[in-house]
């Protein structure tokens, strides 16, 4: 089960990767922002407030609609573009808490600002 979340993982970084590249279809592009648009948009095929029913096409479309793409892509294309997503990988364990800590700093930065205008 992990394993396949690291390949899904890999390959949709590497799927974001690959849609910076100029050799990459527009068809590629396209249902790569469709499937975002999907994922992000509030309109859904069955409302998100539908027990079960209202994620599943969610868990189903998007990841359909980026595989799709992927396999429109040129090999080097996709093989470049894993390459990136292995390095970025790589380097994850240290962004991830590089990250929470730039967040809890602006965090404590906006509360000090805000306990300074009110405090006056």
């Amino acid at each position: 089960m992990i394993a396949r979340i690291r390949s899904g993982w890999r390959d949709s970084l590497a799927l974001l990767f690959a849609l910076g590249d100029r050799r990459t279809p527009a068809g590629a592009k396209l249902m790569a922002a469709l499937a975002v648009a999907y994922a992000l948009l509030p309109l859904d095929l069955l409302p998100d407030l539908t027990p079960v029913l209202g994620l599943a096409d969610d868990v189903l479309i998007v990841p359909t609609l980026l595989a799709l793409a992927a396999r429109t892509l040129p090999e080097p294309v996709l093989t470049q573009a894993r390459g990136r997503s292995l390095r970025v990988q790589r380097r994850l364990p240290w962004l991830i808490p590089t990250g929470i800590a730039a967040l809890l700093l602006l965090m404590a930065l906006g509360g000090w600002l805000l306990w300074r205008a009110v405090s006056g």
